[in-house]
C-alpha cells in the first residue's frame, strides 16, 4: 500500500504544481481600428436610436409563400447542413484540445517466450514472461501551452457558430430575393403578353384600313415589325424567368424546376414600411461576420501564447502501476507487484530558430488578424451606409418612373384614336408603344430593386432571426 500512497503523492505534487501554472502570452484585447464610430449613420437621415432587427424580417413582405420558401430553404440548404457539420468538426477539435491537459492512462499486457542461445555461460535454454501494467503520462502546463491551444479551439468553435449565422442570412437573403426577382420576371411576362396582344390588335385595324385604301402598305410592315418584336421579348423574359427558377430550387436542395408564369404577383411595397438604422455601434455586436473575424483575432491570439510557450522547458509526469511475474499463476501475486514514478523535464538547446520563428510566424498572422477584422467591420458599415442611401434615391426613382409611364400611356392612347381617325401615321403611334412598353418594364424594376434594397439593408444591419435549429449528431434533416 505503501506504493499506493507514493503515487498518490506524486499525483498531489501535480496538482500543487500545476496551480502554479504561468501564462507567458499577451492577453487578448479588443483592436482599435483607429476609426472613429460616428453617432449615427451618415445616411440615415433620422435621429440616433436604438433599433432591433426583427427575427423574422422577411415576414414584412406578407407573403405566405415567401414565408413557407424561406422555412424550407434554412431545413433543406446544403450550405447550411455543411455549416452544421462543420461547427461539429471543430467541436470535435476542442474535445482533442482538451484531452491534452488532462492524464493519459493506458493498459499494457505482454507475454513472451524466448530461446537463449547456447552461446550463453548457461548453455541454451528457454524463458517466459508476462506482464500487465497501467502507465500514465501528464504534461505540467506550467506556461499555459495547453490551456492557449484549448483557447483557440474554442475561439475556432465560436468562429464556426458565426459563421452559420452568416450563412443563414447570405441564405435567407438569397431566398428572397430569388422570389422577387421571379415575381417581377412573372410581372414583365405578363406586360410583353399583353402588349403582344394589343399590337395583333392593332395590326388586324391596320391591315383592314390597307385594305380599305385608307393608308399604305408601310404602315401595315411597320405593324408587323412592332408585332414582332413584342413577341421575341416574351421567350427571352422567359428563359430569364426559367433560369432564376433554377437557382432558387438548387437553393432549397430541390431538383432545378421551372414554371411558366403564372397571375399576377403581389405588390410587396405596398406593405414596406421605413426600416429603422438604430446606432452605428450596436452594428458591431450583431453582424455575425464581425463576430467572427473578432472570434478568428482570439483564436490567432491564443496561438501567439501557445508558440511563445512552447520555447520553455516542458515537463512531463510518466508513472506506472502493474505486475510482472515469470510464471503467469503468479503474475498478481505481492511479489510480482511493479510501480515507478518519474518527472522528466525537455529543454531544447538548440533548433535553429525554429521555435523563435514559429512564435514570429503566429504573431504576424495575428497582425493579419487584425487587419481582417478592421476591414470586415470597415466593409460592414459601408454596406449600410450603400443600402442607406440607395433607399432613398430608389424610391424617388421610382416614383418618376411612375409618372413617365402614366403620361406615357396616355400618350399612347391618344396617338391610337387620331390614328384611327386619320390624324397622324402609324410610326408615331408605333414609337409611342413602345416607349410605354419601355416604361411599364423600368417601373417593374424600379419596384425590384426597391425591394431588393430592403432585403440589402436587413442583411447589411446584421439580420436578426433566431436559430432555426439546434445542431445535432445524429440524423441531421433529410427530405
Amino acid at each position: 500500500m505503501n506504493r499506493w500512497y507514493a503515487f498518490a503523492g506524486g499525483a498531489a505534487i501535480v496538482l500543487v504544481m500545476t496551480a502554479a501554472c504561468m501564462r507567458v502570452g499577451p492577453a487578448y484585447q479588443k483592436p482599435d481600428i483607429g476609426v472613429p464610430i460616428p453617432d449615427r449613420y451618415t445616411q440615415a437621415g433620422l435621429p440616433a436610436t436604438a433599433a432591433t432587427v426583427p427575427d423574422r424580417w422577411w415576414t414584412d413582405f406578407a407573403d405566405p409563400v415567401l414565408n413557407n420558401l424561406v422555412e424550407q430553404a434554412l431545413s433543406y440548404n446544403w450550405d447550411i447542413k455543411r455549416a452544421a457539420a462543420r461547427i461539429l468538426e471543430v467541436e470535435s477539435a476542442v474535445t482533442q484540445s482538451r484531452s491534452a491537459r488532462f492524464p493519459a492512462l493506458k493498459i499494457q499486457a505482454q507475454g513472451t517466450r524466448q530461446r537463449i542461445s547456447a552461446v550463453s555461460s548457461f548453455g541454451p535454454r528457454e524463458t517466459k514472461g508476462y506482464s500487465l501494467s497501467f502507465p500514465a503520462t501528464f504534461e505540467l502546463d506550467l506556461w499555459e501551452r495547453l490551456a492557449s491551444e484549448e483557447k483557440s479551439a474554442r475561439a475556432r468553435l465560436v468562429e464556426a457558430v458565426e459563421n452559420r449565422r452568416t450563412l443563414l442570412q447570405s441564405v435567407v437573403a438569397q431566398t428572397v430575393t430569388f422570389y422577387l426577382q421571379i415575381q417581377a420576371l412573372q410581372r414583365r411576362t405578363r406586360i410583353a403578353s399583353s402588349m403582344v396582344e394589343s399590337y395583333r390588335r392593332t395590326l388586324a385595324v391596320v391591315e383592314n384600313r390597307y385594305r380599305q385604301g385608307l393608308n399604305g402598305v408601310l404602315d401595315v410592315k411597320q405593324a408587323r415589325r412592332g408585332l414582332a418584336q413584342a413577341e421575341a421579348l416574351v421567350p427571352e423574359l422567359q428563359r430569364d424567368l426559367g433560369a432564376v427558377q433554377h437557382k432558387l430550387s438548387v437553393l432549397l436542395g430541390r431538383y432545378p424546376q421551372s414554371r411558366p408564369a403564372q397571375g399576377q404577383p403581389q405588390d410587396h411595397t405596398r406593405h414596406l414600411v421605413p426600416v429603422p438604422p438604430g446606432l452605428p455601434s450596436e452594428l458591431l455586436l450583431r453582424r455575425p461576420d464581425i463576430r467572427a473575424a473578432e472570434a478568428r483575432l482570439r483564436a490567432l491570439n491564443a496561438q501567439v501564447a501557445a508558440a511563445k510557450a512552447a520555447r520553455f522547458p516542458q515537463v512531463t509526469l510518466t508513472g506506472s502501476l502493474g505486475y510482472s511475474s515469470e510464471a503467469l499463476g503468479a503474475l498478481f501475486t505481492p511479489e510480482s507487484r511493479l510501480w515507478s514514478l518519474a518527472l522528466g523535464l525537455v529543454q531544447p538547446l538548440f533548433d535553429a530558430g525554429r521555435r523563435q520563428a514559429a512564435q514570429s510566424a503566429a504573431e504576424a498572422r495575428y497582425r493579419q488578424g487584425i487587419s481582417d477584422y478592421a476591414k470586415t467591420v470597415l466593409n460592414a458599415f459601408a454596406e449600410v451606409e450603400q443600402a442607406l442611401l440607395a433607399r432613398k434615391v430608389l424610391w424617388e426613382r421610382r416614383e418618376s418612373l411612375q409618372r413617365l409611364f402614366a403620361e406615357a400611356r396616355s400618350a399612347c392612347t391618344v396617338a391610337q384614336e387620331r390614328y384611327r381617325r386619320g390624324l397622324t401615321d402609324y410610326l408615331s403611334v408605333l414609337t409611342l408603344e413602345q416607349r410605354c412598353l419601355k416604361a411599364e418594364q423600368d417601373v417593374v424594376l424600379a419596384d425590384l430593386a426597391v425591394l431588393t434594397n430592403r432585403v440589402t439593408l436587413y442583411r447589411a444591419l446584421g439580420g436578426g432571426w433566431r436559430e432555426p435549429g439546434v445542431v445535432s449528431r445524429q440524423n441531421e434533416d433529410q427530405r
